[in-house]
């Protein structure tokens, strides 16, 4: 009966402000974590703030999306997610790959991030582009339907790595691929934070725990792994 006697400008002030405390109390949850199959340190989800890094100039330098989205051959017309998309960077990327006969699932659970990616993707008329609200153990992804899922710098950070991927897989098609980019563990020199980080063989582990099979690693980036797994 409270919420209903609210005005509209309150209402939106009530579920802003639950949406922080939830924030906050999951990123207090979140630190130190463990995964229970590999035993990495889980790392903090970077909030919406974070947008700007997301589309630094120097980005394609440092991480060379272009090379990353060769290297996928992805074919016009086929269904890709794009899960942890932030701000758009890779989803208006994937767009012009799979083409307006094709659809992108761009998904996130922060609401700013997707307030973002709604911007850019009317801004650019990408029809073949649909955002979704993710939670934190559902990306809202329909069954059967996707031929790849992509996560750039996002597995490493899931708070339920082992729901989120079990949800992942049932949207896969048959011999679907699920591609994570992440920044190489193996070279110390990658100027990353150490939790922000993943090796193949962590990958691996947690991966083929929920049935995944690894097919390979491409090894064209600058600082990251491209790490191809089949559902």
């Amino acid at each position: 009966m409270f919420y209903r006697r609210l005005s509209n400008r309150r209402r939106l002030a009530v579920v802003a402000a639950a949406l922080v405390v939830v924030a906050v109390v999951t990123a207090a949850a979140q630190a130190g974590q463990r995964h229970p199959v590999s035993g990495r340190v889980i790392a903090q989800v970077m909030g919406y703030e974070g947008a700007s890094w997301l589309e630094r100039p120097e980005r394609e330098r440092e991480e060379a999306p272009s090379k990353a989205i060769e290297a996928l051959d992805i074919r016009p017309g086929q269904i890709v997610a794009d899960v942890g998309a932030g701000s758009g960077y890779y989803t208006v990327r994937l767009a012009g790959r799979v083409g307006t006969s094709g659809k992108v699932f761009a998904t996130d659970i922060q609401p700013q991030m997707l307030a973002l990616l709604r911007q850019r993707v009317l801004r650019d008329r990408l029809t073949q582009v649909e955002v979704v609200q993710a939670t934190t153990t559902d990306s809202g992804l329909p069954a059967n339907q996707l031929d790849l899922i992509l996560m750039v710098d996002v597995y490493h950070e899931l708070a339920s790595p082992q729901a989120v991927l079990r949800q992942l897989r049932t949207a896969l098609k048959p011999d679907g691929r699920l591609v994570l980019i992440e920044f190489r563990k193996e070279s110390a020199w990658v100027p990353i934070r150490e939790e922000h980080k993943m090796s193949v063989k962590e990958a691996r582990m947690e991966l083929e725990a929920e049935g995944y099979r690894f097919e390979r690693v491409i090894d064209v980036l600058p600082w990251q792994h491209i790490l191809v797994f089949r559902r």
